[in-house]
């Protein structure tokens, strides 16, 4: 395994009705004012936002509510939180949704303590943080990103059309409450996004090198196998508790830090996927399991073993009477046929993206991972972008 320093200073409470049990003295040590941050609505028909309503006056907070977060969180929005934190004086931001909300509450918590533009200095190249930033925590009501348990942040500059991504410890929410019966009333095809989000994390950091014996590659390949067999149960059967728990914790595992150690990894499907949102505002787990198959095929004789491993290991493909490429992509077959499975998209067109030309200029600013088993060029990117349309 190559060097690395590991760190997550996030406290994860888990389990049935752990909201009611844990956000009281989770939140206690944060002030009095909480910045209530939410998407679209859903947490008032399913009964959380009462739940965390009722916990956070119990508790004699006073709570400022910022609804409204989109699935793809814009620099605008993030500049909106910031300024009604600044104001309200508030001690800790709760974001209580799925992987947008959590982004845009931790980009708002560094917005709201440094006073120059945050897209330039911490988004566009890399910055430091060496000053403290207002406190996070989370509720997660959307398994697929992980973000509850890392300082990653995605955000869309509509501006520039640019979507990216930064990770900074410094932006660990201080706490994440994880209860699976918080999703059982996500959809089908929203389970069946973030459950493949999911697994394009774990993939991501296993296919990249190195490509010797690693624990980060033994618990990415039962990582796989978890969110494959329990996606196809919770599609099927929404208030499974045994799956959509598993599949909660797979989503953490798989961004929590713990895999990437040791691995250079790769995120080259996510670089591809994030200007595609730019442009389009696609579903990002959606938009992933278009790209994936067809990227795979473009890298596979370069991560050979890796990608024979990978069929047989987690696919369990029959490797007797192939060869190494035959097995390699008899694997990658199997990933399509999955996608195809759990009902999500397998082209472009279906993705609903119907101007074929934009995928010029998406592909010409698209990052380049350096981690990948093959480099790409913005000429193969777009290559691989008309093969999925």
């Amino acid at each position: 395994m190559n060097n690395f320093i590991f760190e997550n200073a996030t406290k994860v409470y888990f389990g049935k009705g752990a909201v009611k049990e844990y956000l009281s003295q989770a939140a206690a040590p944060y002030g009095d004012t909480v910045l209530f941050a939410y998407g679209g609505g859903s947490i008032k028909k399913n009964g959380v936002y009462d739940t965390v309503t009722k916990v956070l006056h119990d508790s004699c907070k006073h709570i400022i509510e910022f609804p409204g977060i989109m699935p793809n969180p814009t620099y605008q929005k993030v500049k909106e939180g910031a300024a009604l934190v600044c104001e309200n004086n508030v001690g800790l931001i709760l974001a209580v949704g799925g992987g947008s909300v959590m982004d845009c509450c931790k980009a708002i918590s560094l917005a709201a303590a440094y006073k120059g533009d945050i897209w330039n200095d911490f988004w566009v190249k890399p910055g430091v943080i060496d000053f403290d930033t207002i406190p996070v925590g989370s509720i997660v009501t959307v398994t697929g990103t992980g973000s509850e348990c890392n300082g990653g942040a995605v955000i869309t500059n509509e501006e520039k059309n640019i979507k990216t991504g930064r990770d900074y410890p410094k932006l660990n929410p201080r706490f994440a409450i994880l209860d699976p019966t918080y999703t059982f009333t996500v959809s089908a095809m929203q389970t069946a996004s973030g459950g493949f989000d999911i697994l394009s994390h774990i993939m991501e950091t296993y296919f990249s090198e190195p490509n010797e014996d690693n624990v980060s590659d033994d618990i990415s390949e039962a990582l796989m196998r978890s969110v494959i067999c329990n996606l196809r149960i919770a599609v099927r059967e929404p208030q499974n508790y045994t799956a959509r728990s598993n599949l909660m914790w797979d989503a953490t595992m798989a961004e929590n830090r713990i895999i990437k150690m040791g691995k250079r990894c790769d995120f080259e499907c996510h670089n591809i996927e994030h200007q595609l949102g730019a442009y389009t505002n696609c579903n990002h787990g959606c938009g992933l399991a278009v790209i994936h198959p067809t990227y795979y095929r473009h890298i596979y004789r370069e991560g050979l073993s890796k990608f024979v491993r990978f069929a047989e290991n987690v696919w369990n493909v029959n490797a007797v009477g192939k060869s190494e490429e035959e097995i390699a992509l008899a694997g990658i077959d199997c990933l399509a046929a999955f996608i195809k499975e759990i009902g999500l998209p397998t082209t472009l067109r279906e993705l609903g993206i119907k101007d074929k030309k934009l995928l010029a200029a998406v592909a010409e600013t698209c990052g380049i991972s350096q981690g990948s088993y093959k480099l790409m060029t913005a000429k193969e990117i777009e290559e691989i972008l008309n093969e999925c349309y």
